[in-house]
């Protein structure tokens, strides 16, 4: 080999010693568009384990690969970048899906570039460079059908121009854009900082590029009205671009709840003040009063402010059978008898009821207070009345004085004869039955009747006696001594002539 022949080749071996340990592929072309050499990382990203099996030639190449496009277009032969080299033409990137056709599931995305390098002698190096983009182009399609997917609303603002480049469905769907009117606007006409005192200094994050915290802020709307939101901001980098990330929580339902409890909150006390019974709202375990309405003032005779913070026993109510321990409980009592001392040492007679209650989100004791002296003292002058009347009784009739004895001690219920007489035999077996538990089912099983017909006796006591359910039925034929099922020849023995 002369040393003009030996020159080429030792200027090719130093550019494949610098480019062997290179991560990227590098694919060396002879003049007559041969493939001579490759490194490495062009063999792995090829899935070959030596030169051979790139195929040698551009053509060769074409039958073992397939190249397309990112749309999924195939590339024409003649655009392969190992036939554009072998003409002599450089190219810049190309992004291209790399498939091998022995292999349906081999799929590797590439960047290819292709230089003509000239040395001084006139020699000439064709040289294909291939970048694997593979997992960076799999994580941006992760990123993309995650961000896509979230059904928390969401939008992508690019830093260098401030302009929105994604959008997801959550966002669309809560404002009511569309893809169009949001994408390419800018932060100043789509402003998702807008409210709260702070939104200086969330726009200064985001001239910065700084995470912007939870905030809450307002968000305009398709049709022109406004939303409540929380929105945070996280710096991210979409193909070698800072941008901005911006995350949405729907506020319009909390600010409704919160809305709803307060207008709530305010008829209690609305309420509450103007109850013309004495009230006291308490904390359920010590009973320590909060607030004391109006009415509570008059009777008691104690300021509100003195009864804040007093226990309700010392503000005077004086409790029968167990009754404080039911309240701090945190029990619904209803009527219970209890006192009431003044703050003048006078004494009222009330009827106590008490509701556990959810005020301001804490558990509180609702104490209603009914006073009922006056109803106990007009009972006791009646009493006392009618005794004085009942020591002389000569002058009154036996009619009168039976009516004077009810008022002091009521009768029980009797039985009305007349009443069970209205009934058929039959039907006070199954009056009996239904007083035993038992349904249509189980009563006619036990008369041998059809359940229609005993249906229909059941619809005919229920018209005789005056009710409308079993229950009220049970309890009318037990107040008259019927208490389960009797035959019918012994019930009529019993029937009055």
């Amino acid at each position: 080999m002369t040393a003009k022949a030996a020159a080429p080749h030792a200027h090719r071996q130093h550019l494949q010693d610098i480019i062997a340990g290179l991560n990227e592929g590098i694919i060396l072309l002879e003049s007559n568009g041969a493939i001579a050499w490759a490194n490495d990382s062009a063999l792995a990203l090829h899935g070959a384990g030596k030169l051979e099996e790139l195929g040698e030639t551009p053509a060769g190449y074409r039958k073992r690969y397939t190249l397309t496009y990112r749309n999924h277009h195939r590339l024409p032969a003649r655009q392969y970048p190992l036939d554009r080299l072998a003409a002599g033409q450089a190219f810049e990137e190309l992004m291209l899906d790399l498939r091998r056709k022995d292999d349906e599931e081999f799929l590797r995305n590439v960047c290819a570039r292709g230089l003509n390098l000239e040395n001084g002698d006139g020699a000439g190096f064709r040289v294909l460079i291939l970048h694997d983009q593979t997992e960076q182009i799999n994580a941006e399609e992760r990123f993309e059908r995650t961000f896509n997917a979230n059904p928390a609303p969401a939008l992508i603002c690019r830093l260098a121009d401030l302009r929105y480049v994604k959008v997801n469905q959550g966002f669309l769907e809560m404002t009511g854009h569309t893809r169009d009117t949001v994408l390419g606007k800018s932060t100043y006409e789509l402003d998702v900082l807008d409210g709260g005192e702070d939104k200086e200094a969330a726009v200064a994050r985001l001239d910065e590029g700084r995470t912007i915290p939870q905030r809450e802020g307002v968000v305009k709307l398709a049709d022109g009205g406004e939303k409540f939101v929380i929105v945070a901001g996280q710096p991210i980098d979409m193909n070698g671009e800072p941008c901005m990330l911006f995350t949405f929580i729907d506020l319009e339902a909390r600010k409704r709840t919160e809305l709803a409890l307060r207008e709530s909150e305010e008829r209690f006390s609305k309420a509450f003040r103007l109850a013309p019974v004495p009230m006291a709202l308490c904390e359920a375990d010590d009973l320590s009063v909060l607030d004391v309405n109006d009415a509570c003032v008059a009777a008691t005779g104690v300021p509100a402010e003195k009864s804040v913070g007093q226990a309700l026993t010392e503000l005077g109510l004086q409790s029968y059978d167990g009754l404080a321990a039911s309240l701090r409980g945190g029990e619904s009592l209803r009527n219970r008898e209890a006192a009431l001392l003044t703050h003048d040492g006078g004494q009222l007679d009330c009827l106590v009821s008490a509701e556990p209650v959810m005020i301001g989100g804490q558990r509180r004791l609702l104490v209603v207070m009914h006073d009922i002296t006056e109803r106990k003292r007009s009972e006791t002058e009646l009493l006392t009345a009618i005794e004085a009347v009942m020591q002389d009784t000569s002058w009154f009739s036996r009619g009168i004085i039976e009516k004077l004895a009810q008022l002091r001690q009521p009768a029980p219920a009797t039985r009305d004869v007349a009443e069970l007489a209205q009934l058929t035999s039959r039907e006070r077996e199954v009056l009996g039955l239904m007083c035993q538990g038992h349904d249509d089912d189980g009563i006619a099983k036990t008369l041998k009747l059809s359940r229609n017909t005993v249906r229909n006796h059941v619809a005919t006591i229920y018209s005789k006696i005056g009710v409308h359910r079993r229950s009220a039925a049970i309890v009318w034929a037990r107040d008259r001594g019927i208490t389960g099922h009797e035959s019918a020849r012994k019930a009529d023995r019993r029937r009055p002539e």
